[in-house]
Order: C-alpha cells, then sequence, then structure tokens
C-alpha cells in the first residue's frame, strides 16, 4: 500500500496511527500541503479533490476522506477490530470518532485557517481563539465520556478507532498552544498512547519529510 501523507495533516496521522494498530505495512509518500504540491496536476491524478491522505492499495483500491479510508481498512483487514464488536457499542465509539471528525477537524483544517488568516485578515490572535474555541467545545463533552472508562482505553486494554480521531487533534491543541488543563482525562489517554508502537511511529515528528528542526528518533 502507497498512503500519500504530509507529517502533521491530522487526517493523514489518524490512517498512519490505524495501520499501525492494525499491523499492516505501507509505503509513506510525503505531499508538501504548504508547499501546495497537492494542488499539482500530478497529485489531482491521484486525488482529484486535492487533498491527503491518499491511500493506493496493492490491487488497485485508490481511496481519498480518512474516514472512508479507515472504514475500507476497518472491512478489509478486521484483525485486530479497532471497533467493540457489539452494535450498539460500536455505533456509540463511531459517534466519538465523528465527534471530531466532524465538529473538530474541519474547522480547523489548513484550507479554514489560510482563508482566516488571507481572506478574512483575522491577525494571529484571532486565529488562536478560533482554534481554541473549537477544541475546548467539544473536548469539554469528550472528557466525562472518557473520564467515565472503566479501563485504560476505548477498547479495554487496547485502544481503539476513537484514539486515532483523538491523540492527532491533541497534538494539534499542543502545537496552538490551547489550554488542556480542563481535560485531564484525554491528557491521559494521550499519555498511555503515546509509548505504543503505533502511535509513536505516527507521530508527526517522526515521519519522512517533518522538517528538520522538528525531527525525533
Amino acid at each position: 500500500m502507497k498512503l500519500y501523507s504530509y507529517y502533521r495533516s491530522s487526517a493523514t496521522y489518524r490512517i498512519r496511527i490505524a495501520l499501525g494498530l492494525k499491523g499492516l505495512e505501507f509505503e509513506l509518500v510525503p505531499v508538501n500541503l504548504v508547499a501546495r504540491e497537492q494542488q499539482t496536476e500530478e497529485y489531482r491524478r491521484v486525488n482529484s479533490q486535492g487533498l491527503v491522505p491518499t491511500l493506493v492499495h496493492d490491487d488497485g483500491v485508490s481511496l481519498g476522506q480518512s474516514v472512508a479510508i479507515l472504514e475500507w481498512l476497518e472491512e478489509q483487514y478486521p484483525d485486530p477490530a479497532l471497533y467493540p464488536g457489539e452494535l450498539e457499542a460500536k455505533a456509540q465509539h463511531r459517534a466519538l470518532c465523528l465527534q471530531v471528525a466532524c465538529d473538530i477537524h474541519p474547522l480547523n483544517n489548513l484550507r479554514v485557517l489560510r482563508y482566516i488568516t488571507g481572506i478574512l485578515g483575522s491577525d494571529n490572535e484571532a486565529l488562536q481563539s478560533w482554534y481554541a474555541h473549537w477544541i475546548q467545545l467539544e473536548f469539554a463533552t469528550l472528557e466525562p465520556k472518557i473520564a467515565s472508562l472503566a479501563s485504560p482505553f476505548t477498547l479495554g486494554e487496547r485502544p481503539g478507532m476513537f484514539e486515532a480521531f483523538l491523540i492527532p487533534q491533541i497534538y494539534n491543541a499542543r502545537r496552538f498552544s490551547v489550554d488542556l488543563s480542563e481535560f485531564p482525562s484525554l491528557v491521559a489517554l494521550d499519555a498511555r498512547c503515546a509509548p505504543l508502537d503505533a502511535f509513536s511511529a505516527a507521530h508527526p515528528h517522526r515521519q519522512p519529510d517533518t522538517p528538520e528542526e522538528l525531527r525525533e528518533e
């Protein structure tokens, strides 16, 4: 498989985590969003929308949109499962994932932030305020749900799909200096995930296209 990726793209970050959790090997192909490589004619032949991630499977399947990619991976490679087995629990787990994917991530996407600072002319302080507002609004509703867990992770003794969605947003929150002091359960979940191979290898500072000044071994 090939995964077209940008090192700090939240959507791609969650795919890297999920591939790691499932133990799947893949080739990472960097696409520099800041340099607008996603808008080149060459890349649009891979993904007509001009976005990352794109997953190209060995059998010719080519998929964009991270949620669709993750659902396909879950069906194509069901073991280990990243959702609970029981129908209602699976729906509730998926709802948590979509809260991150639909209610936080799109509002803090690079395209949106560029529009705020560029077309709308907002300054950095306004940008920070915008970013923090949406993170804190949704984290406030996620916090009690995670605090109520009776186990270390959402799938008991191992992380599931929700962790793949959440951890990239915690990384982003820290990058934008968002105060996370009111979300101790989310921060603790992030800390439990951090040393696991799937999360460690997927971290933005450990990618082939990570800038040298951010690179970690």
